[in-house]
């Protein structure tokens, strides 16, 4: 097949500059503008990166405006209906649903991972009683290096799977751990014999004076919430890792950084804030007075969890989750949560305002995902770290990807510079 091509005019230069267009397996065609500096003298802006691919990459798919979320392929509908947190898991790693050899091999190295040095439990005992549970999360990640450095040869296949089976493991004892810390609760040590989610809630809300029964159907949402979350393309935490693992940093700083970029309230804390903005409405008869605010530019109020960078449809996500939601409300004798029935107001207003309709402001997956956690009994504060947990899956994936392509450059974009222009330097007694 003959490469399709585009030429680059520049109105002061004579000659134009034909540029090869790439095409994916799916989605957009990719105009290569790598040579424009070299070739041109001139680099393109693009401000959030909005209309440029930063990387090449097999693992997510995303149609925003079809509402369109494929993992390996495998629309997330289907994942989520059959399948489970450590399949798909094993799906993002290696490229293909294992079998059932594989897949209890794999969930078995997991179980055998989630233990931590105790030198990293002590740690916790550094940090105030009211640290936020992310920054203590960023900080144990970070300090893994310092604990697992005899696995952290980028260049060898073997420490590459160990380092990836090792932070998918121990992500949650570390959560857990934090939470604990935070109530000034004794740490739980993790059990083999619950799966990936069971074993999450027994270091949650076990404690040393009673025996603590698992709610089969927290674990199920768990499982359902993780695997909504577990990747989303080339989205900011991601970009981050790849980008700190681009210049050859030892994993755990990378998977470091993106737990710090997903911190931020415009992306992993925007569950956060819808729960917060729901407490603030407080009321179905306040809806109609904050979505004027919403429409007001001068006002500094937002409606969170609607919207979505990509999404330019109902995001996909929001669905399943929307079902859990009320499931787990039933479970727990609360169908009738004051949080979840304005939840569902809002979003019907929402949903039929023609202001919301024009720009596309549906509800993204954060819209639910906040009441189901605090269903569960999970702190407001532990939210985002819920979103670490499974995004972890999605930024070890990428971060192999990046790390064996031979294609991969260490990251340095360029900038349109409007600062001043070179002038002298004036001593400091001479200036007036």
């Amino acid at each position: 097949m003959t490469k399709k091509h585009c030429k680059l005019y520049i109105s002061d230069q004579s000659e134009s500059l034909e540029l090869e267009i790439q095409k994916g397996a799916m989605g957009p065609d990719v105009i290569d503008i790598g040579k424009l500096y070299s070739k041109k003298s001139v680099f393109t802006y693009d401000p959030g990166f909005i209309s440029t691919a930063s990387c090449e990459s097999k693992i997510t798919f995303i149609d925003g405006k079809k509402g369109i979320l494929l993992y390996r392929g495998y629309p997330v509908e289907q994942l989520a209906k059959s399948s489970s947190f450590t399949e798909v898991a094993y799906l993002l790693l290696y490229g293909e649903l294992p079998n059932k050899s594989m897949l209890n091999d794999f969930a078995e190295s997991i179980a055998h991972h989630t233990m931590l040095n105790e030198g990293m439990l002590r740690l916790f005992n550094g940090f105030r009683y009211d640290a936020h549970p992310m920054a203590m999360l960023s900080a144990i990640v970070g300090s893994m290096s310092a604990y697992y450095h005899d696995t952290m040869d980028i260049n060898s296949a073997n420490a590459r799977e160990i380092f990836a089976h090792r932070i998918i493991a121990k992500l949650p004892t570390i959560a857990a751990a934090a939470y604990k810390h935070s109530v000034g609760q004794p740490f739980v040590y993790p059990l083999n014999n619950y799966n990936y989610c069971e074993n999450l809630l027994h270091m949650f809300f076990s404690v040393p004076a009673e025996n603590t029964k698992i709610d089969s159907i927290a674990a199920e949402a768990l499982d359902l919430l993780f695997i909504l979350h577990a990747d989303h393309e080339q989205n900011c935490s991601t970009s981050t890792v790849r980008m700190a693992g681009s210049s050859g940093a030892n994993p755990y700083s990378a998977i470091a950084a993106g737990i710090s970029a997903l911190w931020g309230p415009a992306h992993g804390g925007a569950n956060e804030a819808v729960l917060k903005m729901l407490v603030e409405i407080g009321s179905k008869k306040n809806i109609e007075k904050y979505i004027a605010k919403a429409k007001d530019k001068d006002d500094p109020f937002r409606l969170m969890g609607f919207g979505h960078r990509v999404y330019k449809n109902y995001d996909p996500r929001a669905k399943i989750i929307r079902e859990m939601c009320h499931k787990v409300l039933k479970q727990k004798n609360r169908p009738d949560s004051p949080l979840l029935e304005l939840a569902i107001a809002l979003e019907e207003v929402a949903l039929h305002d023609a202001f919301f309709i024009e720009k596309n402001l549906y509800p993204n997956v954060d819209f639910y995902s906040g009441i189901i956690y605090q269903a569960l009994g999970i702190p407001t504060s532990m939210f985002t770290v819920m979103f670490a947990i499974a995004r972890t899956v999605g930024w070890v994936a990428h971060w192999r990807e990046m790390i064996t392509d031979t294609n991969t450059k260490i990251s340095r974009p360029r900038q349109l510079y409007t600062g001043e222009i070179q002038r002298e330097y004036v001593p400091l007694d001479d200036r007036k």
